[in-house]
């Protein structure tokens, strides 16, 4: 049976309880610290070098958005899944820019946690590749957006571009899962943004989420 020491990060003790109580019911999992903000969860990484990091978003003094940058740059041993309740994308993709390798609902289901994480630590990318889009519905905008474009109006290539995007990867991966150029890349991401209207990733990411054309096997 593998094992796995983790830190939870959260600024509220309620949630860190619940937390633990979900982890502590497997027993791959070993809780070796806890913090209530960015910069205790820093301190105990470089203490514990733990193999996994649950790290909310919203904390006091450091958000959880810049220790993920801070801690994948020092540790980059470390798994950091970011913590939400927030149904907002932009945080989310955002700490995916900054390093971290996935993200759970505070209120799924806990089996639900438990496979996501044993699909991230083990190595099954098919697996939580699968758990991580069906994640990314449960984001959906649910505002309307009446004059927003219609994916309708993009190519083929255009939407496989626009799910990796959401996906998280960068343009270099784009254009190697492609075998295209890097520079072909940007330019198919300058024309989503033109056709669609928007102004940087983070957008053409929850564009991608609320149209539904994110990859199911990816």
């Amino acid at each position: 049976m593998p094992y796995y020491s983790v830190i939870i990060a959260d600024d509220h003790p309620l949630a860190r309880e619940g937390i633990r109580s979900v982890l502590e019911a497997d027993r791959s999992f070993s809780i070796v610290g806890e913090a209530t903000d960015g910069f205790e969860a820093l301190e105990l990484c470089g203490q514990f070098q733990p193999d996994l990091l649950l790290l909310d978003i919203n904390m006091p003094r450091l958000n959880g958005l810049e220790a993920v940058r801070r801690i994948r740059l020092a540790y980059p041993q470390t798994h950091v899944v970011m913590l939400t309740v927030s149904d907002d994308v932009k945080d989310l993709f955002t700490a995916i820019q900054y390093g971290a390798q996935g993200y759970l609902l505070k209120n799924m289901e806990p089996e639900d946690w438990i496979e996501y994480l044993h699909a991230l630590l083990g190595n099954q990318q098919e697996i939580s590749r699968e758990i991580a889009s069906r994640l990314l519905y449960r984001f959906r905008n649910r505002n309307t957006y009446e004059d927003e474009p219609s994916p309708l109006s993009l190519t083929p290539r255009e939407c496989e571009i626009l799910s990796r995007v959401a996906a998280g990867d960068t343009n270099k991966q784009i254009a190697q899962s492609f075998y295209i150029a890097e520079n072909t890349v940007k330019n198919h991401i300058k024309n989503l943004l033109e056709k669609l209207q928007l102004d940087n990733r983070v957008q053409l990411a929850a564009y991608a989420v609320r149209h539904g054309l994110i990859e199911e096997n990816y």
